[in-house]
């Protein structure tokens, strides 16, 4: 392994290790105390401990490991590296913060205003499980069962974690109030913008698309102004005929107001298309 590859794998270790230590700390420190649930196995995990009193340390390694060498055996073990690694990790931490509890070292968060529990127990888990994520890892549970019912029937990643977290959080109706479910709910939509922003917002740039007859002298305005690469497209309007210039620019998003700016000052005409882009890599942007 060059001393690249390694430096990488090993950032990439060290970032999830810390991820699951948040996302362990946000369990405990704002689900549990407060009954709230959470989709997947580890949604069963909470409901396991709310019920039986079994500690989600034990439930999460013990459901995972099965399907860990379900997933070892088709996805291989390089795919697998990552994910058994975070898997042990949050075990790790659940256990770190059960003891930390037991020994009143960490007294979990509890408190009647659900929106403020919701609110911080959404961020807390989102950043934690976005670390992750960002870094090539997954905490196991729901993420290789969807793998693997993709890679052998074909069913849509997305579909499949969708359907568990529906039927895992419904299920908890029976064990837990409906208004703890109904706020579990707004925790889970937060905790997913919060992985979304970790994993690709804090990269987000807009990618404009412009039809305009001064195509060459925008391309030049907006590499001196902006300093930003710009692209050339040939194109053809096919109701008038002409042939045009198309310029395609990627810019980060708190220059989006000065190039429109520059747009107007140039051809007040122009057809723009702005679309979302949530990573770049690349001159001017991140490294590939």
């Amino acid at each position: 392994m060059t001393p690249i590859r390694l430096t990488e794998r090993l950032t990439n270790l060290f970032f999830i290790f810390l991820g699951t230590a948040i996302y362990a700390f946000g369990l405990h420190y704002f689900f549990i105390s407060n009954e709230l649930m959470e989709g997947g196995l580890t949604g069963i995990a909470l409901l396991l401990k709310y019920v039986y009193n079994i500690p989600p340390s034990v439930t999460t390694l013990v459901i995972n490991i099965p399907l860990f060498f379900a997933g070892l055996k088709i996805f291989g073990r390089e795919s697998m590296y990552y994910t058994m690694f975070g898997v042990l990790s949050l075990s790790f931490f659940l256990w770190i913060m059960e003891w930390f509890i037991r020994k009143e070292w960490l007294v979990p968060f509890q408190t009647q205003d659900y929106f403020l529990v919701t609110l911080y127990a959404g961020v807390t888990v989102g950043s934690g499980l976005g670390l992750v994520f960002r870094y090539g890892g997954t905490t196991g549970g729901s993420d290789i069962v969807a793998r693997i019912g993709h890679k052998l029937k074909g069913w849509s990643v997305g579909q499949v974690i969708l359907y568990m977290d529906v039927v895992i959080i419904s299920v908890s109706l029976f064990y837990i109030p409906k208004e703890k479910v109904l706020y579990s709910l707004v925790t889970v939509y937060i905790a997913t913008r919060m992985i979304n922003y970790m994993t690709e917002g804090a990269y987000a740039a807009k990618a404009f698309t412009i039809i305009t007859d001064h195509a060459n002298v925008l391309a030049q305005t907006i590499t001196k102004e902006l300093d930003r690469g710009v692209t050339l497209f040939p194109a053809k309007g096919a109701f008038s005929g002409k042939d045009k210039e198309v310029v395609y620019c990627v810019i980060y998003r708190h220059e989006t107001r000065r190039l429109r700016a520059l747009i107007k000052s140039i051809d007040p005409s122009a057809f723009i298309i702005i679309a979302e882009v949530h990573d770049v890599l690349g001159e001017g942007f991140k490294s590939p």
